[in-house]
């Protein structure tokens, strides 16, 4: 079965759909990641974050994830997630400093 809100990772243009799933500094987040003017490496951190929680790279074609689409797995996942909104701000801060590390390695 093939559900055309499904892509091979996280895709950015679902986050504007997780605004209102947590309280106002997630809110905050969702707002600076899906604006014009967001910082690319943001939304890398963003993306990397969402992949590991939502485990993309497991997902495949036949799955009920996939079945479902993204925005409805990620909107999930965000609901489900145990931790404080606090824990997710500091896990998008680590994932932010592991996407800029991996960016520096790679252009030395």
């Amino acid at each position: 079965m093939y559900n055309e809100d499904t892509e091979l990772i996280f895709p950015l243009r679902v986050v504007p759909s997780l605004r209102s799933l947590r309280s106002d500094s997630w809110s905050a987040l969702v707002d600076q990641i899906a604006s014009a003017t967001a910082d690319p490496l943001d939304q890398l951190a963003f993306t990397l974050m969402m992949v590991r929680m939502a485990s993309c790279a497991s997902c495949g074609a036949d799955s009920f994830r996939a079945m479902r689409g993204c925005t409805q797995c990620a909107r999930q996942t965000v609901r489900r997630f145990r931790g404080s909104d606090a824990d997710l701000l500091v896990q998008f801060q680590q994932y932010r400093i592991e996407v800029q590390h991996h960016l520096q390695k790679q252009a030395a």
